[in-house]
């Protein structure tokens, strides 16, 4: 199977590197001439070969990923189909969907998560689109996803902006249990008694019920960190938990807890947190978000 991938920033290089190592054929294209295969999209969707083309798009949510998906919408024909892979607000997907559909363009919308570990670890994968289109594409989500059994690591949700859709709630989860394991190290780290903060965190990793890939993570940060005196307890917010919290009120839906831990992000921005240094270190360690150095602006 041979596909094309549009972006390839920290995400985007991995999968392709994940996909040819399984057997895909990836013709990419990046901005950056120094990672890309092509010249241009319209170069990518050449090198393509003749039948049904995927075309994957791993780019910025908003603007960037509507103009490639009008530029694919110009290129491709009847039969090829666009995979939206990025942090695309849900709402998006059934615009995007329809804008291709007059060509016969088929879309279909991917919730990707697993940061830079995806490549060794292998995606989090929630799609939404037409069944029929998901069959087609499943050798590349097989590549993509964990070992193990495919329901552990895939999910169709359902139809057209099921996969964002869950994908930031997903997000939203991850807001409230980052927090959680940040305000738990702050108040570790308040009292003299417990002498050893990061040995404490540690002794949870195997066998307690908050044991988890993201304890795993603020654990590593802090082997490498012990302060966190390298890391300024600012802390971005990247649109999902928004997002999240905006469907909670539509729907009538009680978060309080991914509320929380959004609020508290605003919160870092007005002074020092120590919990926030967490959040921040383990937006790092799983993302290869950017931080903040101690002490700057």
């Amino acid at each position: 199977m041979h596909i094309g991938l549009v972006g390839l920033g920290k995400m985007g290089a991995n999968m392709r590197t994940r996909l040819r190592a399984g057997g895909i054929e990836v013709t990419g294209f990046d901005r950056n001439p120094e990672v890309s295969d092509v010249a241009s999209i319209a170069e990518l969707v050449a090198a393509l070969p003749a039948g049904r083309r995927f075309v994957w798009v791993m780019v910025p949510a908003g603007d960037v990923t509507r103009g490639v998906v009008t530029e694919l919408g110009d290129l491709l024909a009847e039969g090829d189909v666009v995979i939206e892979g990025g942090n695309s607000h849900f709402s998006d997907d059934a615009a995007h969907a329809a804008q291709l559909a007059p060509r016969g363009v088929g879309y279909l919308d991917v919730g990707v998560s697993g940061g830079v570990w995806g490549l060794e670890n292998g995606y989090g994968l929630m799609v939404g689109g037409d069944t029929a289109l998901v069959e087609a594409a499943m050798p590349v989500f097989d590549v993509l996803r964990p070992e193990g059994p495919r329901d552990e690591g895939f999910v169709h949700a359902g139809a057209v902006g099921a996969g964002h859709y869950a994908k930031m709630v997903h997000n939203g989860i991850e807001y409230g249990l980052m927090q959680a394991y940040a305000e738990g190290y702050e108040l570790l780290e308040a009292k003299d008694i417990v002498t050893d903060v990061p040995g404490t965190l540690k002794a949870w990793t195997r066998g307690t019920v908050v044991r988890s890939w993201l304890l795993e993570l603020l654990v590593k940060a802090l082997e490498e960190d012990p302060e966190l005196g390298e890391i300024s307890d600012w802390v971005e917010d990247s649109g999902e938990g928004r997002w999240t919290v905006d469907e909670a009120i539509d729907s009538a839906v009680p978060l309080p807890v991914i509320s929380a831990a959004l609020f508290a992000r605003f919160a870092s921005r007005q002074g020092a947190s120590p919990a926030m240094k967490a959040v921040a270190a383990l937006r790092q360690q799983f993302g290869g978000h950017a931080v903040k150095p101690a002490g700057g602006s």
